[in-house]
């Protein structure tokens, strides 16, 4: 049986990295290339890479205003993107998923590969069908360019399904500190924490009379979201249009 041939956008990167590692030992699959316009190891564009490594799939972990050309620039030339840059709007997607599916191809993009992560947010839409009154709080490293991050506004969109929008606080909150309470999702608030030190964390905290529920995940190495990208890679060849999130690939 021959080999998946996999190209990496963002190589070099620290989630590049650890793809490039996982790929490489993987028997099922073969690493045809790199791509990092900074790097001398690797193809300038994507364009020049999968012209000379002809890859089935690429995985991009790059940066948020280039992640959109790229994936057009894969779909066009037949190659299945995996991505997990995050900072795509609903609207791009859209916009994506149209263009794969025009081209009869299938695309992942997800806001968080580990299965952990998913498991937290599946578990997060149950709970809001029961705790309507909830707040997110997602932390990460200090170099992460988007907030909140694209694992923040999943969970927000899956709590916002099972439940009825409601506005939470008193009604005459006062910011004394603009920004203190957040960004507003649906009626419920979203914080961002940005530290060195971290990585990929989050916290999910439902309260209701006399209660409170925590739901937290963490990620505490890359290493974490790899199994995710191994299990996208292998079935990405399979889905035809841009599928969002890894949940959709479980059983």
């Amino acid at each position: 049986m021959s080999k998946m041939k996999v190209m990496v956008a963002g190589a070099n990167g620290k989630m590049g990295q650890e793809v490039v590692k996982m790929v490489l030992n993987d028997e099922e699959l073969e690493y045809v290339g790199g791509v990092d316009p900074t790097e001398s190891d690797c193809y300038r564009t994507l364009e020049e890479g999968i012209i000379a490594g002809r890859p089935d799939v690429y995985v991009d972990f790059t940066t948020p205003h280039v992640v959109k050309k790229n994936i057009e620039i894969a779909l066009q030339m037949g190659v299945s993107p995996v991505v997990g840059t995050t900072g795509l709007s609903q609207e791009e997607i859209s916009t994506l998923d149209k263009l794969a599916k025009e081209l009869d191809i299938g695309g992942l993009i997800a806001p968080n590969f580990a299965i952990g992560a998913v498991l937290m947010m599946r578990f997060s839409e149950i709970a809001a069908k029961y705790m309507p009154h909830v707040e997110i709080i997602e932390m990460h490293h200090n170099q992460k360019l988007d907030a909140p991050s694209g694992t923040a506004i999943k969970t927000a969109e899956l709590i916002s399904k099972s439940r009825k929008k409601i506005y939470q606080g008193h009604p005459d909150e006062k910011e004394v500190l603009k920004g203190a309470r957040g960004g507003e999702y649906s009626g419920f608030r979203i914080h961002s924490v940005r530290l060195p030190g971290l990585v990929a964390h989050q916290e999910v905290i439902f309260g209701d009379l006399g209660q409170t529920l925590t739901i937290r995940h963490d990620s505490i190495h890359r290493e974490s979201f790899m199994p995710g990208v191994n299990l996208a890679i292998k079935k990405v060849k399979s889905l035809r249009g841009i599928v969002y999130g890894l949940e959709h690939l479980l059983d």
